[in-house]
């Protein structure tokens, strides 16, 4: 089969990559571009170890062909920081003591930003509905609530 040059722009830069049609996302990142914060945790959908941002929304990259979103924004872990500095979401983490292995992590930062530009003030209730698809085996999830929680409303403070 014959590759497909595609162009991402993957954390704010454009990026042109050739790619079989079969590859996904997650292999792009990864194997082509060296941004390893999304992992390859099932394979199938199940656990959001995978999860980053296209256009805004969130993505399970190893069920996502990379040809599929040619000419879309891209956000990834890498890419949530500015200037060196964590976004509040990865802070409250941290101070929250949500991560443990930090296998997930990535997946639910990524999940909780998609959430909270479509719902600044969610509840302990929404934050848990939404972030179902992700798996963790370490922390119980209530320190990931937490700090969901805490980071939505330092960012509603500004």
């Amino acid at each position: 089969m014959a590759k497909s040059l595609i162009k991402l722009n993957v954390n704010g830069e454009v990026c042109e990559v050739s790619v079989d049609p079969h590859k996904t996302l997650l292999e792009v990142l990864r194997n082509d571009l060296g941004l390893t914060g999304a992992k390859y945790g099932c394979g199938s959908g199940e656990c959001g170890a995978c999860t980053v941002l296209v256009d805004g929304e969130p993505v399970l990259s190893c069920l996502t062909l990379a040809v599929a979103v040619d000419g879309r924004n891209i956000l990834t872990i890498e890419g949530l920081g500015k200037g060196g500095k964590l976004h509040p979401l990865q802070e409250e983490f941290v101070r929250r003591g949500a991560i443990q292995c930090g296998y997930c992590t990535p997946g639910f930062v990524l999940v909780a930003k998609a959430l909270l530009e479509e719902n600044p003030n969610p509840t302990r209730e929404v934050i848990r509905e939404y972030v179902k698809g992700n798996l963790c085996r370490c922390t119980g999830y209530t320190k990931i609530i937490d700090a969901i929680s805490a980071a939505a409303e330092r960012m509603r403070k500004g």
